[in-house]
């Protein structure tokens, strides 16, 4: 069952909120800090997932990496495992065919190169995220964590003050002066703390363009070394393209066809046979045993007094 202090700030916010009563206003300076300090929780909390997700694209790799973060901290390991940068992967790619490839094609060589340089990159990429974690993440998290929070806790408490003391206030007369005037010690008291603090995060915001500086200076680094890398590997693969052109090509020469002479099939095992067959050819010296039908007709058509003539 709630205490009586939460009931009272219960009773008072229905009326506010259900019953239309009018509570203690805020002076407009204090409304003014109020929206400003917000839009800066909203700005930081936005801007520090974009730019996680800025430096670690792949959702499903900042997971994993999350969990191996997490289960290397439990094991108690000092050293967590990196982001897998594409960069990293590309390289990886093209080193193993470029090997596999083999020194004598122009592309594996060049894939060596590409690769080469791509893990180099993959590095770069490394010591920029570790760059911006250390000094702008990390800076704006605690600002999250610490300032930000502390301010919302006094503007909470505040409001609570608020509700019990214009609780109290309408039941003037009805309670001790003494109780009511300590309700509105307390109210301006927490007015004036959360006031304090809300100004002086607005009057130190240059800490932030400090942060928001060092992101910049990190991304500007960053990038100088990719191009140094990039240049580097341009002027590489145009040397070898100049070197590849300079050579003299090696011209296709076919093999000589091998010849067969595709005669009867080899009854042993059904394919053809290489080696020539003997040809037959009719000698003077070869008889038929049996006549052609052709003479055995012409020796019919022949008179009985021819044959005997002959």
């Amino acid at each position: 069952m709630p205490d009586s202090s939460s009931l009272v700030l219960f009773l008072q916010l229905v009326s506010e909120k259900v019953g239309g009563a009018e509570g203690t206003k805020l002076d407009d300076d204090f409304k003014e800090m109020e929206k400003k300090v917000d839009l800066t929780s909203k700005a930081v909390t936005e801007v520090l997932t974009r730019t996680i997700e800025y430096l670690q694209p792949n959702p499903a790799s900042r997971a994993k990496l999350t969990m191996l973060n997490t289960m290397s901290k439990i094991r108690g390991q000092v050293k967590n495992p990196g982001y897998p940068q594409s960069e990293g992967l590309l390289g990886e790619s093209m080193i193993r065919y470029g090997k596999e490839l083999g020194e004598d094609s122009n592309f594996g060589d060049a894939l060596l190169d590409a690769g080469e340089s791509m893990k180099r990159l993959a590095e770069v990429k490394d010591s920029l995220d570790i760059e911006v974690k250390q000094n702008f993440i990390d800076p704006l998290q605690n600002l999250c964590d610490k300032d930000l929070k502390e301010i919302q806790h006094h503007l909470k408490k505040l409001e609570g003050r608020r509700l019990d003391f214009d609780y109290k206030k309408k039941r003037q007369g009805k309670i001790p002066d003494e109780e009511l005037r300590q309700a509105m010690e307390k109210f301006e008291e927490s007015k004036e703390v959360a006031e304090t603090s809300m100004h002086n995060l607005l009057e130190t915001d240059i800490e932030q363009v400090s942060q928001l500086s060092a992101l910049v200076d990190a991304q500007l680094d960053y990038h100088r070394q990719a191009v140094q890398i990039l240049d580097e590997l341009a002027e590489k693969l145009k040397r070898r393209m100049r070197e590849a052109s300079s050579r003299p090509k090696r011209e296709y020469k076919p093999k000589p066809r091998e010849t067969y002479d595709f005669g009867e099939t080899d009854q042993s095992n059904g394919g053809f046979s290489c080696n020539p067959t003997p040809k037959v050819s009719a000698s003077s010296s070869f008889r038929s045993d049996k006549p052609s039908r052709a003479s055995v007709r012409s020796i019919r058509e022949f008179p009985p007094s021819a044959l005997h003539d002959v």
